[in-house]
């Protein structure tokens, strides 16, 4: 199944950037947003970490849903779904190499949203670059996982960008807000062992949805198929 997610990975990121856009919509909402953000802000005003954080991740929130819509969009393609579903590959390999592929793009379009958010929001990092990269690891891989499931469920509907979006942000917010205290504390100096209990529940919800998503997407991809 590796391999399979592998070659769609390849295909994805292929398609992706075959036309030298990518997700630049995804980064372009995502920087409005952080610039709009820091006009709230009186003269002279620093934002918090933890106002800064959940800047980010709102960001990072409105680019999952716009880079799942983009993957998923290629499938409807000339029925290019309908022949992955009749080629050996595993359903489950097309699920894992749309998350990864999803998570490659994320991470793309974060290493403009961080930049942006220490320039704009004045923030100031402190602590462990180890502890925030496995903070940044778990809330994504949790925003993939829930984007690659979710996105399933709205493809083939013509109105699947509101639909992902009703669908998508109540369930990210254990998760986001587990990625806003754990950033908050990490970045303030503070310990692992002071954040534990976030990372944790970030990694639960890692897990639970991980195991849903494998069970429920092939019925769910297969569906919309019928």
């Amino acid at each position: 199944m590796i391999g399979a997610a592998l070659a769609v990975v390849r295909k994805d990121l292929r398609l992706a950037f075959a036309n030298g856009q990518g997700p630049v919509q995804a980064v372009l909402f995502g920087l409005l947003l952080v610039f709009l953000f820091s006009l709230s802000a009186a003269p002279g005003e620093r934002f918090s970490a933890q106002q800064g954080l959940a800047i980010f991740w709102l960001c990072s929130s409105f680019a999952v849903v716009l880079i799942f819509s983009l993957l998923f969009r290629f499938e409807e393609e000339n029925g290019a779904a309908t022949a992955l579903l009749l080629s050996p590959l595993p359903v489950q390999g097309l699920w894992l190499g749309k998350t990864l592929a999803g998570g490659v793009l994320l991470v793309l379009c974060q290493a403009f949203f961080f930049p942006a958010a220490l320039v704009f929001l004045d923030l100031g990092v402190a602590g462990e670059a180890l502890p925030l990269c496995a903070m940044l690891a778990g809330v994504d891989a949790g925003l993939c996982v829930l984007g690659g499931l979710v996105g399933a469920m709205g493809y083939g509907q013509s109105a699947k960008d509101a639909l992902l979006t009703i669908i998508v942000f109540p369930l990210q917010i254990p998760l986001l807000l587990g990625g806003i205290r754990i950033g908050e504390g990490l970045m303030r100096g503070g310990l692992w062992s002071d954040v534990s209990g976030w990372f944790g529940l970030v990694f639960a919800f890692d897990a639970v949805f991980a195991g849903a998503a494998l069970f429920l997407f092939p019925y769910v991809f297969r569906g919309e198929q019928g």
